[in-house]
């Protein structure tokens, strides 16, 4: 079949597929959104067609296309600070993305949430030489925005202002990187709120699951097993000298790397970054050690009870991390698994034929060290168990058998459409690459993508599925009113039951 080359704007190209793709981007959903403190990305998930239109279109037969995305020019400054520039003159835009090698793994573990204070009051709290209330009245006249925040394994902060404002907003967000006020009212209303996010932590399942199955997963001394906000005792013992002391040592300019893009000159932007960061000196980090995570699997039964009349459900064990080498097959089974929504196995079973789930799917979460392979429903109390088994036959039937041609296809042609989408702006084209220098994975990474996907075969699912699957050595964490469930527990093994931490007084 002949290649034909396009050459148009990002904006028509985007278009130009959503009416060719045989798939219904309007069934997309977060495929992450299970994990509130993981900071784990977001992406797009389409399904089979849907609607009859869409199935219409999905018989359509066209030329492949052969799309080369815009490639960012990547810039190293002399104080280290690395830069990715992708100009786009449609609109009088402008955008930055930056990460910083930094998060809540490397504070000491009783100070938990410590750089999560820090995150948010970096930009809350004003800087030495404007007020919260000066700075926000400056970016309000503007209609710009600079935000900062700490997560897990990073840092971030962003501006995104006017073309015309370009000097103002960089002043503003060097500023606010630079010189952090810290002030002690401010940073006293942000303990308040966060108290008060822990203090009703327990009201709700989905508040809980994750946050306790990362304990059972993880050693207490490890910091992948702790909460990025902390804890009531370690928020409240946390000082403005020991955030000044984290904001310099982690926020200097060879620990970022920044993304810019939109209406701008390269040249001149990289002279006013001279400029506006002159006094950003560079220096040597010295990073926190952070543990390995053992890497031991036994099974274990874990119950918690809430007197609530459905069952939330989570099984699963340690995984891989981001840069495991059979991270594109493991994707792509995961996908067949419970990762594509209705099509995938586990909500097709759970959810679909027996209708005992809204949701049911699978996931793998990839951090720095080793993640965590999952499986996740709610369901009414009366079918816990059943739901579970049925999960459980789909995790050992993937590992037992092949997967169907069908199957395989679906999956690599959706994960191949779905690759248009990671070029919806430019802002999200340098945002791509900004994240892919910071994980340390290859910077062709995006070229070889397409190609990585179109080479798994149904004998690569088959041995990862063998390899990264353990349905008899999993962790499983239920919570509901045991005296509804359909059996006992003790089914599965011997039942740890957890008390809730954080108990309301």
């Amino acid at each position: 079949m002949k290649t034909k080359e396009v050459n148009f704007s990002l904006r028509h190209f985007f278009i130009f597929i959503i009416m060719l793709s045989g798939f219904s981007i309007g069934q997309a959903k977060t495929l992450y959104a299970y994990d509130e403190h993981s900071g784990q990305a977001i992406e797009p998930v389409m399904t089979a067609p849907q609607s009859e239109g869409a199935k219409i279109v999905s018989k359509f037969e066209y030329e492949p296309i052969e799309f080369t995305p815009p490639r960012p020019e990547r810039v190293v400054l002399d104080n280290g600070m690395v830069i990715y520039l992708l100009e786009d003159h449609e609109l009088p835009l402008f955008k930055i993305t930056a990460k910083f090698r930094t998060g809540a793994v490397y504070e000491p573990e009783e100070k938990a949430g410590l750089a999560n204070l820090v995150g948010s009051v970096m930009r809350r709290g004003g800087t030495k030489t404007r007020t919260p209330e000066q700075m926000n009245e400056e970016l309000e006249f503007i209609a710009a925005s600079v935000e900062t925040g700490i997560s897990r394994e990073s840092g971030s902060a962003s501006l995104s202002t006017m073309k015309k404002d370009i000097d103002k907003g960089l002043d503003v967000f060097a500023d606010v990187l630079m010189n952090p006020a810290f002030p002690e009212d401010m940073i006293r209303k942000e303990k308040d709120e966060i108290l008060e996010n822990i203090r009703r932590e327990n009201d709700t399942p989905s508040k809980i699951i994750f946050r306790e199955f990362r304990k059972i997963l993880y050693k207490a001394d490890h910091p992948y097993s702790r909460k990025i906000i902390g804890y009531k005792e370690t928020v409240e013992s946390i000082t403005r000298d020991d955030m000044i002391a984290f904001h310099k040592k982690y926020f200097c300019p060879n620990n970022v790397i920044m993304g810019i893009s939109g209406d701008f000159d390269t040249q001149e932007i990289l002279e006013k970054l001279k400029v506006v960061f002159a006094d950003w000196k560079k220096r040597e980090i010295h990073f926190s050690e952070v543990p390995a995570v053992e890497k031991k699997f036994k099974r274990s039964i874990n119950y918690i009870y809430k007197d609530v009349n459905q069952a939330s459900v989570v099984f699963g064990h340690l995984g891989i991390n981001r840069l495991n080498k059979d991270y594109f097959p493991i994707k792509i089974m995961n996908f067949i698994l419970g990762g594509g929504s209705f099509t995938s196995r586990i909500p097709s079973k759970v959810r679909s034929d027996e209708g005992l789930a809204y949701s049911a799917y699978s996931g793998f979460h990839t951090p720095r060290d080793l993640g965590f392979f999952f499986a996740s429903c709610q369901t009414k109390s009366e079918s816990t168990v059943k739901a579970i088994n049925f999960a459980l036959d789909e995790v050992r039937k993937i590992r037992e058998e092949h997967v169907g041609d069908d199957e395989l296809e679906l999956a690599k042609d959706t994960y191949i459409n779905q690759f248009i989408f990671k070029f919806t702006s430019s802002a999200s084209i340098v945002g791509q690459m900004v994240g892919i220098e910071y994980e340390g994975l290859p910077l062709d990474y995006l070229d070889t993508y397409v190609d990585n996907i179109k080479a798994i075969t149904k004998e690569d699912i088959a041995r990862v599925a063998k390899e990264y699957l353990r349905p008899d050595d999993i962790k499983l964490l239920v919570i509901g009113d045991v005296e509804q469930f359909d059996k006992p527990l003790t089914g599965f093994g011997e039942v740890n039951t957890i008390e809730l931490e954080n108990k309301k007084e």
